[in-house]
């Protein structure tokens, strides 16, 4: 197995980081870096710069209109985004429901849906969690009973990420009671300006409007925004969840906010402080290992090899390494990170220039760590909680 990238694998990665730096907005960059607030507009801007390059569907094949890159490009273009400031392509149009599309979804619904995704024009979210059907997925209630051409939905959905900015929305809904809970799921595309749709905001601790609840309540759909067929939903969410879960390890966001906690640790002279630096060594240990599992997974794919099944793990250790990185942020910064105001933030305060970039109780940039810390305390419960994908570690891999 070599891990090593070859010359025009190199060659590649210099490409994409050229193109990268020629077309990052620079102050969506800086926002990046420093961990600020990415407004709607911020990330649409990127994914239709993205789109009109033919990048936004990195990971697609040509026949749909991609760049058809291997696993290995695909890493690189994801790595150079990362390092360069990029902000995270939100997933759920490109990376989530069009793969499901392209697999399982009729030529019409190819044509109709796949070049919104590519382009950037269309925002999609997610309808997969209801209250009480989280990692129980298969427990879920939302039903879609047909009627004539229309199915009729009604149901609740929470905790659907920007699903506030939502056009689009693909949703697990119930079909069918009959025989075990997976069977009679299926697998729905719902037009979010549909009569019937409330989008209800959860204001989370850090202050923001990130996750919602979408209520239905008699909304019509036609039949042929069904993907696949009836009942066959469960199918098709498990090859959703693997992208899903694969994506949220996110080793090149891990290695873009390690450089960022050395930053702040020298600033906050913590880092000649040995104890201090042994647990950010011990968090770049993590960091390397994960890439190289992710290199393994990659390595076997370009070879042709059975890839190796492992994107629950990848979600356990990538969620962690999250986690433990704001963690260390906040320790470095200590009482100066606890003070956070939203609304000076939303005024675009981050310090008083005319007093060196200081604010009362610490430098500028201790002023979203309360939030980020705050924030990531989801990640090792969304995409299936950590311990639900242990077991299912255990018994996929271990037997």
């Amino acid at each position: 197995m070599d891990l090593n990238f070859t010359a025009e694998e190199l060659e590649f990665r210099a490409h994409v980081r050229q193109w990268v730096a020629a077309h990052l907005p620079a102050d969506i960059s800086h926002k990046v870096h420093h961990a600020l607030r990415l407004s709607r507009d911020d990330l649409q801007r990127w994914a239709k710069i993205l789109g009109r390059q033919g990048w936004l569907g990195w990971g697609w094949p040509k026949e749909f209109g991609g760049p058809g890159w291997n696993a290995v490009q695909r890493h690189l273009f994801e790595e150079e985004c990362a390092l360069a400031g990029a902000p995270r392509v939100i997933p759920f149009g490109p990376v989530m429901v069009a793969p499901v599309i392209m697999a399982f979804g009729s030529r019409e619904q190819q044509q109709r849906f796949l070049p919104g995704i590519a382009s950037g024009e269309v925002w999609w979210s997610q309808g997969y969690s209801e209250p009480g059907s989280g990692s129980d997925l298969a427990s879920l209630k939302t039903r879609a009973d047909r009627k004539g051409d229309v199915y009729v939905v009604n149901g609740q959905k929470t905790w659907t990420t920007l699903g506030q900015y939502g056009e689009w929305i693909f949703c697990l809904v119930r079909t069918s009671h009959e025989g075990k809970p997976q069977t009679g799921i299926s697998f729905l595309l719902i037009d979010m300006k549909s009569p019937g749709i409330t989008v209800r905001p959860i204001i989370t601790l850090d202050g923001e409007h990130e996750v919602n609840e979408v209520w239905f309540d008699n909304v019509e759909v036609p039949v042929e925004n069904l993907v696949g067929q009836e009942n066959q939903g469960w199918t098709y969410a498990k090859y959703l969840l693997s992208h899903e879960r694969t994506n949220i390890a996110d080793v090149n966001r891990a290695k873009r906010e390690l450089e960022r906690l050395k930053r702040i640790a020298r600033a906050e002279g913590l880092w000649d402080d040995v104890r201090f630096r042994d647990q950010i060594a011990l968090l770049e240990v993590d960091i390397v290992a994960l890439e190289m599992m992710v290199l393994r997974v990659l390595s076997a794919e370009k070879s042709g090899r059975q890839s190796l099944d492992v994107a629950g793990l990848l979600k356990i250790r990538g969620s962690e390494i999250q986690q433990r990185y704001t963690e260390l942020m906040m320790l470095a910064a200590g009482p100066y990170a606890v003070p956070f105001v939203r609304e000076a933030m939303e005024a675009g305060w981050q310090g008083d220039q005319s007093l060196g970039g200081l604010w009362p109780g610490g430098a500028a940039h201790c002023a979203p760590l309360a939030a980020t810390y705050f924030n990531y305390r989801k990640t090792t419960i969304y995409g299936g909680s950590n311990e639900v994908q242990r077991n299912i570690v255990a018994q996929t891999m271990l037997g």
